[in-house]
C-alpha cells in the first residue's frame, strides 16, 4: 500500500507540474503572432489548395512548385489562406509553408546587376517565372533586393518581381 500511494504522488505532482507549465506554453506561443499579410514559401513541391480551412473543404487547385512564394492573407487554427503571385487564392495547412523567402520574376525578361544600381554590371538575365532565393532588401536602398538564382547571384528591383514589400527591409533589422 505504502508503495502504491508514493507512486500516486509521483503521479501527482507530474499532473500538477504539468498543469502549472501549462499556462507558461499557451503564453508563449500566444506572444509569437507573426504579422499579416507576410510573404513565406511552398515547402513541397504538390501541394493542395482548399477551398476552405480544413481537409473537409474540396481541392480547388494544387500547387506544383516547391519554393514558390506565397502571401498569408489570413489565419485559421493551422490552415493559412494564400495568394499567389497571379491573385489565385485558397488554403494550405501550415505544415505545407516554410519562413524561407523566394521572389518571382514579372513582366519581361530581367537584367540581374553585379550592385544596386541600373549602371552596375549585368551578372545574369532572368526570365518572368523564375524563381529566386531573397538574400536582403536593405534599408539603404529600397528599390533593390539581392537574390540568388542558384547560377548567378545580384540585384534586381523590387518592381521587377513579386514576393517581397515596397518597403519592407529584409531581413528585419
Amino acid at each position: 500500500m505504502h508503495i502504491e500511494r508514493r507512486s500516486w504522488s509521483r503521479w501527482g505532482a507530474a499532473i500538477v507540474l504539468f498543469g502549472l507549465l501549462t499556462p507558461s506554453i499557451t503564453r508563449a506561443a500566444d506572444k509569437e503572432q507573426l504579422p499579416i499579410p507576410r510573404y513565406v514559401s511552398m515547402r513541397h513541391g504538390e501541394v493542395n489548395v482548399r477551398v476552405g480551412p480544413g481537409t473537409r473543404y474540396p481541392i480547388a487547385w494544387v500547387f506544383t512548385k516547391q519554393n514558390m512564394p506565397v502571401e498569408i492573407t489570413q489565419e485559421y487554427e493551422n490552415w493559412r489562406k494564400i495568394r499567389d503571385h497571379d491573385g489565385t487564392e485558397g488554403w494550405v495547412n501550415a505544415v505545407e509553408l516554410q519562413g524561407k523567402r523566394y521572389v518571382i520574376v514579372q513582366g519581361a525578361i530581367r537584367s540581374v546587376r553585379g550592385d544596386p544600381s541600373v549602371d552596375g554590371a549585368i551578372v545574369a538575365r532572368v526570365e518572368p517565372g523564375v524563381l529566386g532565393k531573397l538574400e536582403k532588401c536593405p534599408g539603404d536602398n529600397l528599390d533593390w533586393c539581392q537574390v540568388d538564382w542558384g547560377a548567378a547571384r545580384g540585384w534586381l528591383r523590387r518592381s521587377e518581381m513579386w514576393g517581397v514589400y515596397p518597403q519592407e527591409i529584409y531581413p528585419a533589422p
